[in-house]
C-alpha cells in the first residue's frame, strides 16, 4: 500500500499495529485524520505526546490513573471491604459501566498462560496478597476474570493463595459464556453476573 507520503504511510502503519485494525481501517483512520483541521491534529498529537508522562498506574489497585492513587481508590464512598479482581483496565471500565459494583478493584495485568510464557510472577499477584494482608476489614474478593481456560487457571491459583484467609472468595455467575472476555459482555448480563455472584467452587 502506497500513500505517496512517508509520513502518512508511517501513521497508517501505527494504526495498523493495534489489535483488530486491518490495513483498510488503518488507511481510513489516516485519511480521516488528514481531513481534520490543523488545531485538531495538533491537539491529537499533543495528547499522544503527553500520554506516557501523564498516565501511570495506581499504587494501590494498578488501574490507570493520572495520579499516584486513582479516583476509585481515593473515593471514600467506595467500599474498602470488597475487592474485585480483574484482568486489565478494560474490565474495570466494563464493570463500572454496569453501575452494580461499589467496592474497589485490583488489576492483575493479565492471566496465567503457560503457552504465552505468562506466569504468576508476571502478574500483580504479590501486590494483591499484600493488600489482603494489610486490609483487616476485607470481607470479600470477587474473581472477575475471563471465562476461559487461562482465566479459570488464574482463579484457581488465586483461590489457593487466598484461601488461608478468613475472607469470602466469590466469582461472577456464569451469565458470561465460557470463552467470553469480560470487556465484551453486555452491561445487563455483566451486572446481573456480579449481583448473583457465587462462592468460588474448586470442584468445577
Amino acid at each position: 500500500m502506497s500513500l505517496n507520503s512517508k509520513i502518512l504511510e508511517e501513521l497508517s502503519s501505527y494504526f495498523h499495529s493495534f489489535p483488530g485494525i486491518g490495513k483498510k481501517t488503518a488507511l481510513r483512520f489516516t485519511i480521516q485524520l488528514l481531513q481534520q483541521d490543523s488545531d485538531f491534529i495538533k491537539s491529537f498529537g499533543q495528547a499522544l505526546v503527553e500520554l506516557p508522562d501523564k498516565i501511570t498506574s495506581c499504587n494501590i489497585c494498578q488501574n490507570i490513573s493520572e495520579h499516584d492513587i486513582c479516583e476509585i481508590c481515593s473515593n471514600p464512598n467506595r467500599d474498602d471491604r470488597i475487592i474485585c479482581v480483574v484482568q486489565d483496565i478494560r474490565d474495570v471500565i466494563a464493570v463500572e459501566n454496569t453501575g452494580q459494583f461499589k467496592g474497589k478493584y485490583h488489576v492483575l495485568g493479565g492471566v496465567i498462560s503457560p503457552m504465552d510464557g505468562i506466569g504468576p510472577k508476571d502478574l500483580k499477584v504479590d501486590e494483591l496478597l499484600a493488600r489482603v494482608s494489610d486490609n483487616k476489614e476485607l470481607k470479600e474478593i470477587i474473581l472477575t476474570l475471563p471465562s476461559t481456560m487461562e482465566g479459570d487457571t488464574t482463579c484457581f491459583y488465586l483461590f489457593k493463595k487466598l484461601n488461608d484467609n478468613s475472607i469470602k472468595i466469590s466469582t461472577i455467575a456464569r451469565g458470561i459464556s465460557f470463552g467470553d472476555q469480560i470487556e465484551y459482555a453486555d452491561e445487563l448480563t455483566l451486572g446481573k453476573s456480579i449481583i448473583n455472584r457465587v462462592l468460588y467452587d474448586t470442584s468445577k
